[in-house]
């Protein structure tokens, strides 16, 4: 009697997909750099005086902002507070 091979319908041989190994941080970083910390790192030489004035004034209103947002949410926070108290 003669053997007959017939094709199997699963394939039992790993899959290669991918066979590099990726680095998961590389597609997904934990934590986009700081900007602070990247505006820290500029280098000031190539800047105008001019630009450096502009600059300045550019932070102050960023300071200015975050100042009145602090004391938005400290508003809200002491509200919350109240609130919670009385109960």
């Amino acid at each position: 009697m003669a053997l007959v091979m017939t094709p199997r319908l699963i394939d039992l041989r790993a899959a290669r997909v991918n066979d590099s190994a990726m680095d998961l941080e590389e597609l997904f970083p934990s934590k986009p750099e700081d900007p602070l910390a990247q505006l820290a790192k500029q280098d000031l030489d190539p800047i105008s005086i001019d630009e450096l004035h502009a600059r300045i004034e550019a932070l102050k209103a960023e300071i200015a902002r975050v100042e009145a947002h602090i004391a938005k949410v400290s508003a809200h926070r002491s509200a919350a507070e109240e609130l919670f108290k009385r109960s």
